[in-house]
Formats: structure tokens, C-alpha cells, sequence
């Protein structure tokens, strides 16, 4: 690691929150989701995650299963989310990865194949996402029946995804409803595995009595669902909104509570590079974005948009020495100016994204599993684990 810029990872932050939520919910599969580089943690968060009692994990893709396959061993089995190319089929079946079968036409395409027996797969339903997932009734019915007669490939799941919280709109409950109709000849007694829900329903609604999973993504990584029922009078004008959208919608009650004590673990480092001088009425970075109205000190630090780091952030504060300072100018590509004072140095440590993930998601308009994603894999990842480093 030639560039002082990183990402740090403390592990044992990840372990807890994980242990926490687990003492406070009951399922029998906790479905540890590590797609998109595990939220930026990197693949290795994967073995911890297994350490801390996740049984089961999710990715996107095969590219994604066969990378964390590398850090956890083969008895934990990796679900694809997305369909996978048929002719791949074998290779999950030799590193014990889950198949998504998200259509009748895959489905049909998947049983040609030869050699599969032991392949497990989960149904993906469709029930409002209009993404993946199977909708029809007759197909879905056809394809339990081949499955439950197989002695070949092994129908482990049945799953689908929600596209709302619930919290004040009735999509999630017209999910719930579809998913129930859409499965009502099946037993899903003979299915091991029913897991509909995610970080949102695990927090804010009750258990659905048919599902033994659940999905847990951006809570493992310590951010949780916001809280309903914090005090003041914009929330108590927001709780009042929501109570009565809930009556005349007839939207099913959800808990307002959320007591989980999470910490987040992510951390997007650099330092101080180089610091100038800059006179007063003189311009920072492209496009005379930024004027000095006083003699001012800028800090150079090198990282910057190839790295993942928005172009919104200019203006947002960086941390240095427990300092707040804002970045002026523009993003570069390789770098960002900091206006600092006497008390920064060259070679201080700043933290670019640190405790301050709500603050950062707000002011960029975006969402904690963006920012997070967004930070590139060729940046180091530093994991932090009982007090020792570990560089991937």
C-alpha cells in the first residue's frame, strides 16, 4: 500500500451487531447479505459474519459466490439472488451455491441440464417488485410439483423481495397478500426454507408466522432503520401523518421502536498530502467553483472521484485530528482540498468517511448501501480484529 488511503474495517464492530441482532430475533436461517464487494467491506467480513452466527449468505452473482467461497468454508451455502447461466449450474453444485430460479422459462432451460444432483435451489416470486420472480400461478404450481418428485435437484427456498418498509403505504401488505396467494396449493411445510423479509421487516414488523429466514444487509453493517417515535414536534407531526395514512389505508401496525445498538465499522482514510498557502480573492480547484474571502490554508489529499468518492461532497466536512474541516473546490479524480488551520499537518490522518454515514448519505442524496458500495475495490481494505490489522 504505496498511497496512505484506505479503507478500514473493524470486524469486531460487525461481529457484535450481528450478535445483537440474533439475541433479539428468532430465526432458524439468518441470510447474511454480502453482495456489491459486501457493501464495500470486502469479501473477508464474510468469514466474520459466519464467526458470529449468519448461516447462510447472499450475492448477486457467481463472480461474487466463488469470491467469498475463498474465505468461508463449504458447509456455509451462498445463495445467487440473480439468475445464473445454466451451463454454470455444475460449478455451483461443487461450491455448495444456491441457484435463484426466477422464471418458468429458466427453469425449464435448468432441468435439461445433467449431472445436478444435490443443486439446490430457492423459487423467487414475484409479488409486486416487477423485477425477478415468478407471478404466474400455474408455472409456479408446476414447477413445486416437478421439485417435490425430483430425486435430482433439490428445491431448498422459496423467497421473494419487498419494495417498500410498510411504514405508511399498503405495498408491503399487498406483497405479503400475493405471496400468500400466489403460493396457496403449495405446502410450504415441504420447502426448508421461506425467508420474504429484510433489515426494514425484520425491524418494523412483526415475524411472518411462515417464514423460518430473513435477509439481513445494511443492519449487519450498523446502520438500522431510523426510529419513528423520536421526540419533537416534526416527528410527532410525522407519527400523526402516518397513524392516520395507516387507518384510512388500512396499513398493518408497525413498531415504532428500534433499540438495536449498532456501530457502524466502515471507515474511508487518507491523509494529508501537501499544504499551501492561498491568498485571499484567489480561486481553488476547476472552474472557479470556490473563492477565498480571507488568506487561507489548503490541505491536499489524495483521493477522489476514481476512488468512489461523489462529486456532491465538495462542501461537506472531513475529520482531522477530531476537527471538522470542509472540502473546497471541487472532487478531482485523484484528489480533494481541505480549507484547514495551523493545527493540520502534512501527513495528518482524515477520515473522508468515518461514524458520520447519515450526515454523509444526506448531503450527497444518497443512501448508506451506496456510499458504502460505492468506495472502489482497489482500494485497500484494512480489517481491524482484536486489536490486529489484516491488509486485503
Amino acid at each position: 500500500m504505496y498511497r496512505n488511503t484506505y479503507v478500514e474495517i473493524n470486524v469486531d464492530k460487525i461481529k457484535s451487531n450481528i450478535k445483537t441482532i440474533i439475541r433479539k430475533y428468532n430465526y432458524k436461517y439468518y441470510i447474511g447479505v454480502v453482495k456489491g464487494n459486501a457493501y464495500g467491506h470486502g469479501a473477508y467480513v464474510a468469514k466474520c459474519m459466519v464467526e458470529s452466527g449468519i448461516n447462510y449468505l447472499a450475492v448477486s452473482n457467481l463472480d461474487e459466490a466463488l469470491e467469498i467461497r475463498e474465505y468461508v468454508d463449504i458447509d456455509i451455502p451462498i445463495l445467487c439472488l440473480q439468475p445464473i447461466d445454466v451451463k454454470d449450474a455444475k460449478m455451483c453444485l461443487i461450491n455448495n451455491i444456491t441457484i435463484t430460479i426466477s422464471s418458468y422459462d429458466y427453469f425449464k432451460h435448468l432441468i435439461k441440464q445433467k449431472d445436478l444432483k444435490g443443486l439446490k435451489v430457492h423459487l423467487k416470486l414475484d409479488t409486486g417488485m416487477n423485477r425477478l420472480g415468478i407471478n404466474n400461478k400455474r408455472d409456479l404450481d408446476k414447477m413445486y410439483d416437478y421439485f417435490i418428485n425430483s430425486n435430482t435437484i433439490n428445491l431448498e427456498g422459496l423467497y421473494t423481495h419487498l419494495a417498500t418498509t410498510g411504514i405508511s403505504d399498503n405495498r408491503w401488505d399487498k406483497q405479503i397478500e400475493k405471496f400468500k396467494l400466489l403460493t396457496s396449493n403449495i405446502d410450504l411445510s415441504k420447502i426448508p426454507i421461506i425467508h420474504i423479509g429484510s433489515s426494514n421487516t425484520l425491524v418494523y414488523h412483526p415475524k411472518i408466522d411462515f417464514c423460518n429466514g430473513i435477509r439481513l444487509g445494511i443492519i449487519m453493517y450498523g446502520v438500522g432503520p431510523r426510529p419513528l417515535n423520536n421526540n419533537g414536534i416534526m416527528n410527532k407531526m410525522r407519527r400523526l401523518k402516518r397513524t392516520l395514512t395507516r387507518s384510512i389505508f388500512h396499513i398493518s401496525k408497525v413498531d415504532e421502536s428500534f433499540t438495536l445498538d449498532l456501530q457502524t465499522g466502515f471507515s474511508f482514510i487518507s491523509e494529508v498530502s501537501e499544504i499551501k498557502k492561498v491568498n485571499k480573492g484567489e480561486y481553488v480547484g476547476y472552474g472557479n467553483k470556490y473563492l477565498t474571502n480571507e488568506d487561507t490554508k489548503i490541505a491536499v489529499i489524495p483521493v477522489g472521484y476514481a476512488d468512489g468518492l461523489s462529486l456532491k461532497n465538495s462542501g461537506r466536512d472531513v475529520v482531522i485530528n477530531n476537527h471538522n474541516y470542509p472540502i473546497v473546490g471541487t472532487v478531482n479524480m485523484g484528489m480533494i482540498t481541505v480549507q484547514v488551520d495551523d493545527k493540520v499537518k502534512v501527513k495528518d490522518k482524515v477520515v473522508v468517511i468515518g461514524d458520520n454515514v447519515r450526515y454523509i448519505s444526506n448531503y450527497i442524496k444518497t443512501t448508506p448501501h451506496q456510499l458504502f458500495s460505492s468506495i472502489v475495490k482497489s482500494v485497500p481494505r484494512v480489517y481491524i480484529e482484536k486489536g490486529k490489522n489484516r491488509i486485503i
